[in-house]
């Protein structure tokens, strides 16, 4: 009975990823943090410690409820806890304090929307792997090929990342980046991302790892529209054959 539950738990959540998914799209709403950061939305907080506790749960949630559940770990299970922790550990404790944004605030709404957010998805795929998962056989082409993608995401995710830190301290405010998938697309960085939760999604092979890359791709395809558009906005000479996050399509 708490399977089933627990799987329509799940579904429900991919609706909720869909309706915000048209929703973002549909009336072009941009979440306020980062260069959209305003203080229409109430209370604001310093931007690395914003990203440090809205990403805490996630990082602690998910590999907590795997080891501490009753579940038999397997080669598996370490497989996915170390490619979750390593990506969180980085999203918690490293990179919001490299941030170079002195001064820089969002609001707490997000926050706390984000606190949520990644309180569910830990919750989800932690209590799966800790309690519910079949066990495991032999380490499959499937999860190897997983495992590949995912770091490949992670790639392409963190080096963005440090290109646009490393843009930042040669020159206050923002400008427009070049070179490497810059010159392809505005965020190689939500599309790494994506592509790190679809790997993951594929070597875990479960609903819950599907559902998060679900919510990945709704999440963060509006997030990079907006910033395309925020780019095209602010610069009059930006490229015109650069898309949004995928090369050539979107």
């Amino acid at each position: 009975m708490i399977d089933r539950y627990f799987i329509e738990l799940n579904f429900i959540w991919i609706g909720v990823a869909v309706i915000t998914f048209l929703a973002l799209i549909i009336f072009k709403i941009r979440a306020p943090y980062g260069r959209h950061a305003n203080e229409k939305w109430g209370k604001m907080i310093a931007n690395h410690w914003g990203w440090f506790w809205m990403e805490l749960p996630a990082l602690l949630l998910f590999p907590l409820l795997t080891i501490f559940g009753p579940r038999d770990k397997d080669l598996l299970t370490w497989i996915l806890v170390g490619m979750w922790s390593l990506h969180y550990f980085n999203r918690t404790v490293i990179f919001p304090f490299r941030l170079r944004t002195r001064g820089k605030k969002m609001p707490l709404t997000i926050v706390f929307s984000a606190l949520f957010f990644n309180s569910v998805n830990g919750f989800l795929n932690g209590y799966w792997l800790g309690f519910l998962a079949p066990k495991d056989g032999p380490i499959s082409m499937l999860v190897i090929g997983g495992a590949v993608l995912f770091f490949i995401g992670m790639y392409i995710n963190m080096g963005t990342d440090n290109r646009l830190i490393a843009l930042r301290k040669q020159q206050s405010g923002y400008q427009i980046p070049r070179g490497w998938l810059f010159r392809y697309i505005s965020c190689p960085n939500h599309f790494g991302e994506i592509i790190e939760w679809t790997g993951f999604a594929i070597a875990a092979w479960s609903i819950p790892a599907a559902t998060f890359a679900i919510w990945t791709f709704c999440n963060l395809a509006p997030r990079a529209l907006n910033h395309h558009e925020w780019y095209r906005e602010q610069f009059s000479d930006y490229p015109k054959e650069r898309k949004a996050f995928i090369p050539k399509i979107w």
